[in-house]
């Protein structure tokens, strides 16, 4: 299944939606200049299947582009940075 990710700036959150069924990566401003990635959600169906990993790349790929540095307070961004060192510059706080 491909995986289509979109940002939603009005409800803070980068989206997938999957055939109706919705997953999201939700951030909130932690400053000017840092994005707080704090809630990583997929239906329990599609779990196991990339979803989570594609919407943290995606999102991280995104703060990058974007000139963010990222707060990971997510439990599951916060593995993810850990097992892709390639995204560690952005980590602050």
């Amino acid at each position: 299944m491909a995986i289509t990710i979109q940002l939603d700036e009005a409800g803070s959150r980068f989206v997938a939606d999957l055939g109706g069924k919705v997953a999201e990566l939700r951030y909130r401003e932690h400053d000017p200049n840092t994005l707080d990635f704090h809630h990583t959600f997929v239906p329990a169906e599609l779990r196991g299947g990339g979803v989570a990993g594609a919407l943290a790349g995606f999102a991280l790929d995104w703060a990058r582009a974007s000139g963010q540095k990222v707060m990971p307070s997510c439990p599951y961004v916060a593995a993810y940075v850990r097992r892709h060192p390639e995204y560690a510059d952005l980590v602050t706080g």
